[in-house]
C-alpha cells in the first residue's frame, strides 16, 4: 500500500506543483491587505502570530522542496495610544532546480491615536516575488486612519495615505519611481453566539499623475475560534493591477482554508 501511495504522488506531482504555483501567486500579489493582519486588541499590549512550514520529498531524484514562515506581531505603549506593528513572511517552493515560488515581504507600521475617531500612521515596506510582472517593490508612506463605527460587535475604518514607491521589472531591468495614493474601507463584524469574525476590505491605489495605473484588492476573511489559540480561517482575495507603463495587466483570485495559531 505504501508503494502504491508513492507512485500516485509521482504521477500527481506535476498537478500539485501547478496548483501550488497558481495558489501561491494569487496570495502574493503586489498589494497586500494590511487590514486583515491587524490585531484588534484594545487592552492587550503585546500580541504575536507565527507559523513555520518545511517539507522535502524525493522520489527517484525527483524532489519537491517547500519552506514557508510567517510572523505578525504588535506592541502598544503603556498608554495604549501608540502601536508598533510588524509583518514578515518568506516562501520558497522548488522542484528540480526550478522555483515555482520565491518571495518575501516585510512591513513595519507606526500608529498614533489622537482622538477616538482620528489616527495617523507611517510605514515602510519591502516586497519581492520573482514570479510576478513587478518583481521588487519598496515603499515608504504616511496617512490617516478614521474609526467610523466602533461598537462591541462592529468596527468600520477608512484610511488614506501617500506612498512613494520604487518598483522593478527583472525581465527588462526597468525601474519606476512613483507617487501613489492608497485608500481603503474595512469592516469587521463579530457574531456573539458563534464567536465568528468577518472582515471585508477593499483597497484602491492609483498613481497621482495617472489613474490608469492602479491596483484594486477585494478581500473577505472569516475566522472561527476553536480554542484560545486555534481558529479555523477562510480567506478570499480578488486582485487587479493595471500597469499602463508596460501595457500589462495582472489579475488573480484565490480562496484558501486553514488553521490560525494565536499567542
Amino acid at each position: 500500500m505504501e508503494l502504491i501511495g508513492t507512485a500516485k504522488f509521482y504521477y500527481l506531482k506535476p498537478l500539485l506543483i501547478t496548483l501550488i504555483y497558481f495558489l501561491s501567486n494569487g496570495v502574493n500579489a503586489q498589494l497586500v491587505n494590511i487590514e486583515s493582519k491587524r490585531m484588534q486588541s484594545d487592552s492587550v499590549r503585546f500580541a504575536l502570530k507565527s507559523d513555520l512550514l518545511f517539507n522535502y520529498t524525493d522520489n527517484n531524484g525527483d524532489y519537491l522542496f517547500q519552506i514557508g514562515s510567517n510572523l505578525t506581531t504588535q506592541f502598544k505603549t503603556k498608554d495604549l495610544q501608540k502601536i508598533f506593528f510588524f509583518i514578515g513572511n518568506y516562501k520558497l517552493i522548488r522542484s528540480n532546480e526550478k522555483d515555482f515560488q520565491n518571495s518575501w515581504f516585510f512591513h513595519l507600521r507606526y500608529n498614533q491615536k489622537l482622538t477616538s475617531l482620528f489616527r495617523v500612521e507611517a510605514f515602510i515596506q519591502n516586497q519581492n516575488n520573482t514570479k510576478l510582472t513587478i518583481t521588487s517593490r519598496n515603499l515608504v508612506g504616511a496617512g490617516i486612519r478614521l474609526k467610523l463605527i466602533s461598537s462591541e460587535m462592529t468596527r468600520v475604518y477608512f484610511g488614506n495615505a501617500y506612498m512613494y514607491e520604487i518598483e522593478k521589472i527583472a525581465d527588462t531591468g526597468q525601474q519606476f519611481y512613483n507617487h501613489r495614493n492608497s485608500s481603503y474601507l474595512s469592516a469587521t463584524h463579530s457574531f456573539k453566539e458563534t464567536s465568528l469574525n468577518l472582515t471585508e476590505t477593499i483597497y484602491f491605489q492609483p498613481l497621482y499623475n495617472d489613474f490608469g495605473n492602479h491596483r484594486i484588492l477585494l478581500q473577505m476573511k472569516a475566522e472561527l475560534p476553536l480554542s484560545k489559540v486555534i481558529s479555523l480561517s477562510a480567506l478570499y482575495n480578488y486582485f487587479y493591477s493595471s500597469f499602463s507603463a508596460v501595457n500589462d495587466i495582472d489579475r488573480s483570485s484565490n480562496l484558501s482554508l486553514g488553521i490560525t495559531f494565536t499567542y
